[in-house]
């Protein structure tokens, strides 16, 4: 039997929410919906890699800077006609993402700054206490 909690939660067709252990394999199976929805979604004209990148970097910097044990993270997809939303939200609405430009050498530091590139828009929503999301936005070309 899987241990690993992930929930699926009903939603609209163009809404999808995955609840995830912030744990290395929660990260891992972020990445898993996203081109698959994506496709079912008729969106595959956006190269699905830079949304599975930046599910992966967001997922990534929440689980390794604002994660509390035993605390999930929400992982959101929306389609919103002209873009494509990724959202993931946690509970640590106190600690808000900066930019740091890491060393030359640094092994780790450089995922906010690779969502900057990535994305058309990035920004963070707070609340409700004690939640805050983060989010990356992709514009979508017409189909």
């Amino acid at each position: 039997m899987n241990s690993e909690k992930s929930t699926r939660l009903l939603s609209p067709a163009d809404h999808l929410s995955v609840l995830l252990s912030p744990t290395p394999r929660g990260v891992r199976l972020a990445r898993l919906p996203v081109t698959d929805w994506m496709r079912d979604r008729g969106l595959s004209h956006r190269p699905s890699e830079a949304a599975e990148h930046l599910v992966a970097e967001l997922a990534t910097h929440t689980t390794t800077r604002d994660r509390l044990p035993g605390r999930d993270f929400r992982l959101a997809l929306l389609d919103r006609g002209a873009a494509l939303r990724i959202e993931v939200t946690d509970t640590r609405g106190d600690d808000l993402p900066r930019r740091r430009v890491p060393a030359p050498d640094a092994e780790s530091g450089r995922g906010l700054l690779l969502v900057e590139a990535l994305a058309d828009r990035r920004g963070v929503d707070l609340g409700p206490v004690p939640r805050k999301t983060v989010w990356a936005e992709l514009d979508l070309p017409p189909a």
